[in-house]
C-alpha cells in the first residue's frame, strides 16, 4: 500500500490512502485497514492532548460512525487508538454527522472522530476529525496533525492511565430537539404533510424518520434500515434518485428526501416526482431564510450563481469561498451570515450551528412547503433558473500544474478565481475546475442560461485536460 500526505488530495490509485487536513480516506482492506486506522486515531489524541502534562488530565474525544459493514471494525481501532492516549472517549454509536458536531458543544469536547467516507460508495471508509468548535480542522489546524501523524510522537498511556469510555445514547434527542425549537412545528403540522424518505440505509435512519413523525407528517419510508447495503450509489444526486421519484408518484406524496450515509446532505424530489438537482436543496432554503431575515450569504466556488441572484434580490451580501464544509463555516461566522452551504446539498443553518445538517435543512423545507401553502414545484418555479453540468475526469496527479498553465494560456474570461482550483467567470456563465478533495478525480463543473452552452464549457476544459495527459 501507498500513501501520500499533504493539505490536499494526494492519489492516483485506489490502494492509496487519501489524506487532506479533513482527514483519511480509502477503500477499506486496500489504504485503509485497521492499523492505519489505529495510527491516525492515536495521532489525533495526541493532538488533542497538547498542552496537557498530567495523563490524567484526560481531552475529552467523542466518536461516531455511520452503518458502513467497515464502520464496526474501525469503530474499535478509532476507540484504541484514544483509549491508549489517555482520552476520555464519549461514543455515540451510529449517528448522523451533524448530531456528533452539536454533541461537541453540549460535552465541551476537546475534539470527535465521525467514521464515515459521506457520499463514497459502500467499500470506501473514512475518519474524519473535528474542532472543538464543531467544524472539520482548518488548513492550519490540520498541517498541525498532520506534521504530527507523521513525526509518529505519539503519547503512550501506562495501564493505570488510560482513558476512559462511556456511551451518549441521547445526542439524537438532543439534536432532533434543537431542530424543533428553531421551526414551526405546529405549522408543519397543521399541513399534513405526505412525504417519501430514502435514507440509502444509512446514519438517517436513526434520525429524520423520527422528525418526520414528530412533525405531522404521513411518512413513506424507503431505504432506512441501518444495515449499511446501499441499494444505490449513495450519492444524493438526480441520477440516484430514480427509486424515490418513483416513490413520491406512485405514493401521491407532496414532497420526497434523500439523504447520504452520514446525513450531512440532502436532496428534494417534487411532488410530481421530478428530482431537481442537489443544488437547490441550498437555494430553496436560502430562498426562505432570506424571505424571513436578511443578512450575508456564503457559498462556495462550484455552487450555483442563483444564490448569487438570490442574494441581489434580498439586497444582501454575497461572499464565495473555497470548496470545503470548513471554509464556508469560518466565513459564515466572520461574517455572520444568516444561511449558507455548498451546492452538493450541503446547508448550514447558523441557529443550529456552523455545519452542514441534512436533517436541520429537511425541517426547514418541511416548515417552507407548510408555511407557503404551495407545492414543491410552484416554489422552485419562482427561482432564476440555470443549467449546471458536472463532470468527473480521470487526470495524472502530477500533471496538475502543467494542465492550470494551459487552461490560463487558453481560457479568456472576464475573472479566474484561483483560490481552489480555477474557475473562469463570465457575466451569466462559469466553469470551475479542480481536483476532488475525497475521490481521485478532477471535477470540471460549468453553469450558463441553457445546458448546451454549459456543456460547451466543460467540452473546451476536458479537450485542454486531454492534450495535456497526452503530452
Amino acid at each position: 500500500m501507498a500513501s501520500k500526505m499533504s493539505g490536499g488530495v494526494s492519489v492516483t490509485e485506489i490502494d492509496e490512502l487519501m489524506i487532506s487536513v479533513a482527514g483519511i480516506r480509502g477503500v477499506v482492506g486496500l489504504a485503509l485497514t485497521p492499523e492505519t486506522t489505529l495510527r491516525f486515531a492515536r495521532a489525533y489524541g495526541t493532538f488533542c492532548r497538547k498542552g496537557r502534562e498530567s495523563p490524567r488530565d484526560r481531552p475529552k474525544v467523542l466518536v461516531a460512525r455511520d452503518t458502513r459493514p467497515s464502520g464496526e471494525m474501525l469503530h474499535h481501532s478509532v476507540l484504541a487508538g484514544l483509549l491508549d492516549t489517555c482520552c476520555e472517549v464519549i461514543d455515540l454509536g451510529i449517528a448522523a454527522t451533524p448530531t456528533l458536531q452539536l454533541a461537541i458543544f453540549h460535552h465541551e469536547a476537546d475534539g470527535a472522530v465521525a467514521i464515515t467516507a459521506s457520499h463514497n460508495p459502500q467499500e470506501w471508509n473514512a475518519l474524519k476529525f473535528f474542532q472543538p468548535n464543531g467544524m472539520y480542522l482548518n488548513k492550519v489546524k490540520g498541517k498541525q496533525f498532520l506534521d504530527l501523524t507523521e513525526a509518529g510522537e505519539f503519547t503512550r498511556c501506562r495501564w493505570d492511565t488510560l482513558g476512559t469510555w462511556t456511551e451518549d445514547t441521547e445526542a439524537t434527542r438532543r439534536h432532533l430537539d434543537r431542530i424543533e425549537t428553531l421551526v414551526d412545528v405546529t405549522a408543519i403540522r397543521r399541513r399534513k404533510l405526505k412525504v417519501v424518505l430514502d435514507c440509502c440505509n444509512g446514519a438517517a435512519g436513526v434520525i429524520s424518520p423520527l422528525l418526520l413523525r414528530e412533525l405531522g407528517c404521513e411518512r413513506v419510508l424507503i431505504n432506512c434500515d441501518l444495515t449499511g447495503h446501499f441499494p444505490h450509489s449513495p450519492e444524493p444526486v438526480k441520477e440516484n434518485l430514480a427509486q424515490l421519484c418513483q416513490a413520491v408518484r406512485e405514493s401521491g406524496a407532496d414532497v420526497g428526501f434523500a439523504h447520504d450515509p452520514d446525513v450531512d446532505r440532502i436532496a428534494v424530489v417534487t411532488e410530481k416526482g421530478e428530482a431537481v438537482g442537489e443544488e437547490y436543496s441550498l437555494v430553496l432554503s436560502t430562498a426562505y431564510v432570506l424571505s424571513k431575515v436578511q443578512g450575508p450569504v456564503v457559498t462556495n466556488l462550484s455552487t450555483t450563481q442563483t444564490m448569487r441572484d438570490l442574494a441581489v434580490q434580498h439586497g444582501c451580501e454575497m461572499h464565495w469561498t473555497p470548496i470545503g464544509d470548513v471554509n464556508v463555516s469560518e466565513k459564515m461566522k466572520e461574517v455572520g451570515a444568516v444561511i449558507g452551504g455548498e451546492g452538493n446539498g450541503g446547508v448550514i443553518l447558523p441557529e443550529i450551528q456552523y455545519a452542514r445538517d441534512g436533517v436541520g435543512a429537511l425541517a426547514l423545507l418541511l416548515e417552507y412547503l407548510a408555511t407557503s401553502g404551495k407545492s414543491m414545484s410552484a416554489l422552485i418555479d419562482e427561482l432564476p433558473r440555470y443549467a449546471i453540468v458536472k463532470r468527473t475526469v480521470q487526470f495524472p496527479r502530477d500533471r496538475i500544474h502543467q494542465a492550470w498553465d494551459e487552461l490560463q494560456q487558453t481560457i479568456s474570461a472576464d475573472e479566474v478565481d484561483d483560490r481552489d482550483g480555477l474557475k473562469f467567470v463570465w457575466e451569466t456563465r462559469w466553469v470551475h475546475v479542480r481536483p476532488s478533495g475525497t475521490e481521485p478525480i478532477v471535477r470540471v463543473i460549468a453553469e450558463a442560461a441553457k445546458e448546451a452552452e454549459a456543456n460547451r464549457l466543460c467540452d473546451a476544459v476536458e479537450e485542454r485536460l486531454r492534450l495535456v495527459a497526452a503530452a
